[in-house]
């Protein structure tokens, strides 16, 4: 079981992301607040659970939060400032959603730009210990899957509805195949899989 919080009586939004090591599409991210009280027996880290699993829980966490909020930050803009600085702004648009402003944010990780003023602890691998971060692990994970099997209708060549844009054998064979397009990271210097064009 989670720890339901990490301060008891300070407002807390647990805060994640997801698609930071993805070739392809944008980072999202999510700040969530739950009540104290607030347990389930499956949550957990995002990358612990089936993709059933999550669907499940982001409806339960939507339902039961006290509020939340999930951003996107772009490949563009990815490519204009680095991963981990879009990273920290998606947060920060999720935070900037929150209907209650928090008084802790919980952040998933070693490093976070500070936001709004607002005291911040960054808890390696948190979305395995936290409630809150496991919420927003969650959210993050599922909003950047359906926005990604989106993008797969326009370039189903790469199977983004499968592989969600991670560097797969299955996506760098196809970027091998196809090049990349407009959705690729273009800072992260894909290569093609030489493996691939040796067989070819």
């Amino acid at each position: 079981m989670l720890e339901a919080f990490y301060h008891e009586h300070l407002i807390e939004a647990g805060c994640d992301e997801a698609g930071r090591g993805c070739y392809a599409g944008p980072v999202f991210a999510a700040a969530v607040i739950l009540p104290k009280s607030f347990s389930h027996p499956s949550l957990n880290d995002s990358k612990q659970l089936s993709a059933a699993e999550r669907d499940t829980l982001k409806i339960v966490i939507e339902e039961a939060a006290i509020s939340y909020g999930v951003a996107m930050v772009s490949e563009e803009e990815i490519d204009e400032i680095n991963i981990l600085r879009a990273s920290f702004k998606a947060m920060h648009l999720a935070i900037k959603q929150l209907a209650v402003v928090p008084e802790m944010l919980l952040i998933d990780g070693n490093r976070f730009i500070p936001y709004g003023g607002i005291p911040h602890n960054c808890i390696i691998k948190g979305d395995g210990i936290y409630a809150s971060i496991a919420a927003a692990s969650i959210l993050a994970k599922t909003y950047r899957d359906a926005y990604m099997k989106q993008l797969h209708d326009e370039f189903p060549q790469y199977n983004w509805q499968r592989n969600k844009g991670y560097g797969t054998l299955e996506h760098r064979n196809a970027i091998t195949e196809y090049g990349i397009c407009k959705y690729h990271r273009k800072s992260f210097n894909i290569q093609p899989n030489q493996r691939a064009l040796f067989e070819k």
